[in-house]
């Protein structure tokens, strides 16, 4: 039975979008044929349990190596190819392309028939930095295909890989599990749970680090109040930009119409979902490019709870929005017209409740026919 051996350190319980992309991929694979090489996600005592308690509960073998990064070092890759060579893996799909990538020709030299590489924002990065740059043409040679998110990614990545690389690229983007996010998850419980009984609510839930433009939502909040005045902005995750944010609340004189609810478990993020009206996260591009929205999974997640959604221009983040069907892109920063926008495009769809309901439902509409987990795995298991 060939097997396909996932290297990665993007991995649950190591929280993230890029994790639940690959969890989800290997648990519509078969089990028999998986071996997941992950990385440690912490060495605390803490850590290191809930990370065997996880492992045991996965229905396919996955291995840990003792680094919470894996980089393609000798004794990495050494131990890669021996468990390819162990379980009998005749294909690998690399989580992120870059750097894991790297160990392609080794893995190739021990038997791997069919070497897939996923991108996601940060190659793009590296595509516009000349040592990386060379790196990542070095994986494009070294793999049989290299996947994309949607087309910035791809553009950007396919400059800096030969030709013939270029022409393997394979759009595979991270699907939505449309049984878990749903318009009945549960978020009455979660506005009755936080007091925002009735209160109009426009939710972001995302890490919390500054290119996600949490920031400017709560520079929107005075002009989305003098429109909408009981409107709250409802916050979820955790992250190292929350003590900045939360000091911007307060000088801005918003802190009692927004709330941070700190990191919640996996399991109840589609409710906290279903407690907003709005969906809002206008995310910006940072440092000349280097920090980008690779997609923005998030707005998917939202659409399917069958929320409107505003999302900043970053990357490939309109790629997940039909704009103006499943709600808006707009500018992404934190000077005054990028607030404006957003401003705008919120109080329109809180003042509109037709026009939030035909958002939400065209958006539950694209998610159901293009972007399935069961869609997007059939496609992984066809390249490999």
């Amino acid at each position: 039975m060939d097997k396909t051996l996932i290297v990665t350190n993007d991995f649950p319980p190591r929280p993230g979008g890029i994790q639940a992309f690959l969890h989800n991929m290997a648990l519509r694979m078969d089990p028999d044929r998986i071996v997941v090489y992950a990385s440690t996600w912490k060495r605390s005592r803490e850590g290191v349990e809930a990370t065997a308690a996880f492992d045991a509960e996965q229905p396919f073998t996955v291995v840990r190596d003792r680094t919470t990064m894996l980089l393609p070092t000798p004794r990495v890759t050494a131990r890669a190819t021996a468990l390819l060579r162990e379980h009998g893996c005749r294909s690998v799909w690399f989580g992120a392309a870059a750097p894991l990538g790297l160990m392609a020709p080794a893995l190739r030299k021990a038997g791997a028939e069919r070497l897939v590489a996923t991108s996601h924002g940060h190659e793009a990065g590296w595509a516009r930095l000349p040592a990386a740059r060379s790196l990542l043409r070095r994986i494009g040679e070294g793999t049989d295909t290299i996947t994309y998110l949607g087309e910035y990614t791809r553009s950007r990545i396919a400059a800096a890989l030969t030709p013939e690389a270029a022409a393997r690229m394979v759009q595979l983007p991270p699907g939505v599990d449309e049984k878990t996010f749903h318009p009945d998850s549960g978020g009455a419980l979660v506005r009755d749970r936080l007091g925002l009984a009735d209160r109009p609510v426009v939710v972001c839930v995302s890490r919390l680090v500054p290119r996600k433009g949490q920031d400017t939502l709560i520079l929107a909040m005075p002009r989305i109040l003098a429109r909408v005045p009981d409107a709250v902005l409802l916050i979820v995750g955790g992250g190292p930009y929350e003590k900045d944010l939360l000091r911007l609340a307060e000088t801005t004189g918003v802190a009692g119409s927004v709330r941070l609810t700190g990191a919640v478990p996996w399991s109840e993020l589609p409710a906290h979902y279903g407690a907003g009206d709005v969906f809002a996260m206008p995310c910006r591009t940072r440092r000349g490019g280097l920090d980008v929205e690779g997609l923005g999974i998030v707005y998917l997640e939202a659409s399917a709870t069958g929320l409107p959604v505003v999302a900043g221009d970053s990357g490939g983040a309109p790629d997940a929005v039909l704009d103006g069907e499943t709600g808006w892109v707009v500018r992404g920063g934190t000077d005054d017209a990028a607030v404006a926008e957003s401003a705008d495009r919120v109080i329109t769809l809180l003042l509109d409740p037709e026009l939030r309901d035909r958002m939400g439902r065209r958006g539950r509409e694209w998610v159901e026919e293009s972007w399935r987990w069961d869609l997007l795995a059939a496609h992984l298991r066809g390249l490999l």
